[in-house]
């Protein structure tokens, strides 16, 4: 049976003036609109569609692309606003997708962005999207591995970093003192596992974890100093935006790398700044 709101694999039944007709299991056949057909297809083959309801509420395939599916976060353009239904949200397809009063959080207005979660809403078998993402986050405990690299969206600051869903599942946090720039609402990235706690809180970094992430900023810490004669006046109380503009990484990375360093007595550590270890004290 064909999936509302996902990409399917559909065979062609037969072709029409309106283009081919697709065998769409219990939901019979789903016509796939002529600009849609890929050049050479013919009846029996297998097409990738996805398939949604059209602007007369009509099951329909097309072989574009959403910005999003059905289970998925994204962060989407409001591009018209009807006041008694809701507004809609440009996800990449000719029907714009409908944001319910009931599901916004907030008044919006053409041009607004929004992070939402896209469902298939039970009682009208129709896609739709929320902005009251936390009823849609998975609140069982993860099972995710110190170091696992997963795909994150950010959702926005608090006090402590940048909110962040996880795999289009879980809540994770990225810390403000791990970064070494500032991230925006929306942003896609690769990140990785830091921490699950007890309670299920996800801790995230952008960098692998152990030596992994450690082995590459050591060999950075060298090069500086050997650029800089043995010395560098780097040391625990340097301030994290010193650290970061010397470095590129945060101060706790820091501090990572020249642990490693000084426990592989490749470096001396002294109340002000590091040193290579062949280098001899300074005479001031």
């Amino acid at each position: 049976m064909a999936l509302i709101g996902k990409r399917n694999q559909l065979t062609v039944l037969k072709e029409a003036p309106p283009g081919f007709y697709l065998d769409g299991g219990e939901h019979g056949e789903l016509l796939l609109p002529g600009q849609y057909i890929p050049e050479g297809s013919k009846p029996g083959d297998v097409l990738d569609v996805f398939v949604y309801r059209d602007s007369e509420d009509r099951l329909v395939a097309t072989t574009e692309t959403p910005y999003a599916m059905v289970g998925e976060f994204a962060f989407l353009r409001v591009v018209s606003i009807n006041p008694r239904v809701g507004v809609f949200l440009d996800w990449g397809l000719a029907k714009d997708l409908l944001l319910p009063i009931r599901e916004q959080k907030e008044r919006l207005n053409r041009g607004d962005w929004v992070i939402v979660y896209i469902y298939l809403d039970a009682k009208t078998d129709r896609i739709v999207a929320s902005t009251r993402i936390n009823r849609h986050l998975n609140l069982t405990p993860p099972s995710y591995a110190e170091g696992q690299p997963v795909k994150l969206l950010i959702t926005g600051e608090s006090p402590l970093g940048y909110n962040a869903v996880v795999e289009n599942a879980h809540r994770g946090l990225l810390y403000h003192n791990d970064l070494s720039a500032p991230l925006a609402t929306g942003q896609k990235l690769d990140g990785f596992i830091r921490e699950v706690r007890e309670d299920g809180k996800i801790d995230l970094s952008l960098d692998r974890a152990g030596y992994q992430r450690v082995a590459p900023l050591t060999d950075k810490i060298l090069e500086a100093l050997a650029a800089g004669g043995g010395r560098l006046p780097f040391h625990d109380d340097s301030s994290p935006e010193e650290i970061r503009a010397a470095f590129g990484m945060s101060k706790k990375a820091f501090k990572q790398a020249i642990g490693a360093l000084f426990k592989q007595r490749r470096i001396i550590i002294t109340a002000h700044g590091i040193r290579l270890a062949n280098t001899p004290p300074s005479s001031g």
